[in-house]
């Protein structure tokens, strides 16, 4: 899995950072898009994203820099010759805004759309994932989505088949499967000697515009990845507070609070110019040494966690 940054400002665009959107491309190729601000379409095309493998959106909440690209994207999907169902998850009041946008635009979209609104403690299974929801606190119904890949069966040993006289075919799958095998001279080959430790599922956290939540923290818990917004240096806290964002100091907390493995911070202020980047990484290191700021059209792979050999 990886992530590609296509929007990483707060607000309004500016000549180096576009507002909020992010690609989460699967191992099969599959694309989830979180958040889908104006332009959205435009910076895709500057990317290796296609709209033919957008299968599902995630919408934080229903201000403006996180979704009004969402019109233009649907019918250009569509332009495209998309066919096959796009599943759009969001806060109440999404599908009424998608409807209104399609409907008075003339727009005819030549696929099946679902919209599935939310709430706090939503979940569903989707495709081998668990995706949970959790409100945050914005000054409206601002969500966190949770991605929880399912475990894998661990590699078979093939090496150690082969020298048993299992050669390969059905058999392994049966291994794979946890079941026994009687070979042909009555040795009973046990899944458990053969196939190796299970592979944990990757666990992926894209928070929306919040405060400081120590809701959060639990919500992120053990995560491989968090993504949350800095919006707002330390030394603006209290303004921080006041427009229900975050600073990079409080991501960091978080971060660490939570006990993942990484904090990539978003929803970067205009008011910041490159050169302030140094600082305001210092600020998030500070507290929790591995944590980068993102950019328009970076892109981060999310390795498996190996297993420890047995």
């Amino acid at each position: 899995m990886e992530l590609t940054f296509l929007g990483t400002g707060a607000g309004v665009p500016s000549t180096k950072r576009n507002v909020s959107s992010t690609a989460l491309r699967l191992d099969s190729g599959e694309v989830w898009l979180f958040d889908c601000g104006e332009a959205t379409q435009h910076q895709i095309l500057s990317s290796t994203i296609t709209l033919s493998r957008l299968t599902k959106i995630f919408i934080t909440h229903l201000h403006g820099d996180h979704i009004f690209g969402l019109p233009g994207l649907l019918g250009s999907r569509s332009f495209q010759g998309g066919e096959s169902e796009l599943k759009i998850y969001g806060p109440k009041g999404l599908a009424h805004f998608i409807d209104t946008a399609v409907k008075i635009s003339g727009t005819h979209l030549r696929y099946p759309l679902q919209i599935v609104e939310i709430e706090d403690g939503f979940q569903v299974q989707e495709q081998g994932f668990t995706i949970k929801v959790a409100l945050l606190e914005h000054g409206i119904d601002s969500f966190a989505y949770r991605i929880e890949e399912a475990d894998k069966t661990g590699a078979l040993n093939v090496e150690k088949l082969k020298s048993l006289g299992v050669q390969p075919g059905p058999i392994y799958q049966k291994l794979k499967n946890g079941d026994s095998i009687t070979l042909d001279n009555g040795k009973v080959v046990h899944a458990g000697g053969v196939v190796g430790p299970q592979i944990k599922g990757r666990h992926l956290v894209y928070c929306g515009d919040s405060r400081f939540n120590e809701k959060t923290i639990d919500f992120a818990l053990n995560a491989d990845l968090l993504i949350h917004e800095a919006t707002f240096s330390a030394q603006m806290a209290s303004l921080a507070y006041e427009y229900y964002h975050s600073t990079t100091e409080e991501a960091a907390r978080i971060a660490k609070t939570a006990n993942v493995k990484k904090l990539l911070l978003n929803h970067i202020s205009s008011r910041y110019q490159e050169t302030d980047m140094v600082d305001l990484i210092r600020e998030a290191r500070a507290v929790f040494a591995n944590t980068d700021i993102v950019e328009d059209q970076m892109t981060v792979h999310i390795p498996i966690t190996k297993p420890s050999s047995k």
